[in-house]
């Protein structure tokens, strides 16, 4: 049941992502045109306090045109390990620093159209080094209850996944599971 690829070429390209076109050979022997999205990784952090709450940005995201709560995450420049992405993105929009961060989880993300990584790391250390270098990032920084995750993502709160993934991870470690 495994796909073949027999060629792939770029399409368009910008620094933050390539779009490719695949001649690829599906398992009945017929060939199609799949479009890939090629996207650097993504380093994301969850700094959790003794309350158990985590550090959270509130956004909105123009593309799907709803705010939410996200952790902090980014892009990893190039030649940049997404663990040092995810401690730059913290502390850019939060004004946190973490410290020991460690792996959390990684996800793909649509691994049916891009082959974009999402490296969740988390941390129970962190120093507020001053304001948020990025303000526009978020409309509110606030520590929110891991105890408050399947409410708020009941409420519609939460939507993107990799933040959902690693709320819902971070809370069963943190519960023992």
């Amino acid at each position: 049941m495994e796909w073949v690829v027999h060629s792939e070429g770029t399409v368009y390209e910008n620094p933050w992502l390539t779009v490719n076109l695949a001649d690829v050979e599906l398992p009945d022997g017929r060939h199609l045109d799949h479009y890939v999205l090629r996207l650097r990784p993504i380093g994301a952090t969850a700094i959790v306090d003794d309350r158990d709450r985590v550090l959270m940005i509130y956004r909105h995201r123009f593309i799907t045109g709803h705010w939410g709560w996200e952790l902090p995450a980014g892009v990893a420049e190039p030649g940049e390990e997404p663990v040092a992405a995810a401690a730059r993105e913290a502390e850019e929009e939060t004004g946190w620093r973490p410290v020991d961060l460690r792996p959390l989880l990684t996800v793909s993300i649509g691994s049916g159209l891009t082959d974009c990584a999402h490296h969740l790391f988390w941390t129970d250390r962190a120093t507020l080094v001053g304001e948020p270098v990025d303000p526009h990032e978020a409309s509110k920084i606030e520590w929110v209850p891991l105890a408050d995750v399947a409410a708020l993502l009941a409420a519609g709160e939460l939507h993107e996944a990799s933040t959902v993934a690693g709320l819902l991870r971070l809370a069963a470690l943190r519960a023992g599971s």
